[in-house]
């Protein structure tokens, strides 16, 4: 019975195998005592054998609790939720610096353009060559206004004097400086009416220029926003929105309060 217990107890297949051709033939009825008891083992030995592959279920099981328990840990919760980033201030920051850069760009270049009035800056876009090298006006000497009528312009080396003069006769805003010791006196002749329709012309152009400049940055801000999409909810996308449309409307009237400040400068001579 050993040797038949040995050889039984590794298989599954065979205890059922037992069984059933005991069953079948009626053999199960007929057995004495120690062969029911016998039996009986077989069927808890066969009970015993089962446990395994019980055992093995519950680890698949443990194992999927185990794969639930670490997507928890990534997101602390369990439940998927979208990080929001706030996009705002670098968004306003964005527009508001190159909107501004705009203006000041614009303001610069009005102010090289000639009115019957004195001003520093309208020879700062003047190029003067000298010793082979070329450089901006403002580069060599300093401009600064006499009276209205009136620029002084000293340059850093007195040796440049002729250099100096020679560009500003050479530029086409028709002034004639005269040397005076180290430095030249520059008188402002007064415009004609061709001319101030003209340099109010350059104005308007500079102006529709700028809006278009101060367009494209609000543009960039609201494709950024949009960009954004569920990371950024909507009721502060409306709100940034509100705002970047303000910052627009902010510097566009900056930008035509200079222009029609220079276009005033200019029909008043």
């Amino acid at each position: 019975m050993a040797v038949y217990l040995r050889r039984v107890i590794p298989s599954q297949s065979s205890v059922l195998a037992v069984l059933l051709r005991s069953s079948s033939n009626g053999i199960i009825q007929r057995r004495s005592v120690s062969q029911t008891l016998f039996s009986q083992d077989l069927l808890c030995i066969y009970e015993t054998r089962k446990a395994p592959a019980l055992t093995s279920f519950d680890f698949l099981g443990d194992s999927r609790r185990g794969f639930a328990k670490g997507k928890k840990s990534k997101d602390d919760s369990g439940v998927s939720t979208v990080e929001v980033v706030d996009i705002g201030p670098s968004v306003k920051a964005g527009a508001s610096s190159q909107m501004d850069a705009a203006v000041v760009a614009l303001s610069r270049e009005l102010a090289k353009l000639r009115t019957g009035r004195a001003s520093a800056g309208m020879l700062d876009h003047i190029i003067v060559e000298t010793n082979g090298v070329k450089l901006p006006l403002n580069r060599l000497a300093v401009v600064s206004v006499m009276d209205p009528k009136t620029l002084s312009v000293n340059p850093y080396d007195p040796n440049t004097v002729k250099e100096i003069e020679k560009a500003i006769v050479a530029s086409p805003l028709g002034i004639n400086p005269t040397v005076d010791s180290e430095r030249l006196i520059a008188s402002i002749p007064p415009l004609t009416k061709e001319h101030m329709q003209a340099v109010c012309k350059v104005v308007t152009k500079s102006c529709e220029d700028v809006k278009q400049s101060i367009r494209r940055a609000r543009q960039k801000a609201l494709d950024t926003i949009k960009k954004a999409g569920s990371s950024f909810p909507k009721d502060e996308a409306k709100r940034l929105e509100k705002e970047v449309e303000e910052l627009t409307k902010k510097f566009t009237k900056s930008a035509e309060d200079i222009c029609k400040a220079k276009e005033k400068e200019i029909t008043s001579g």
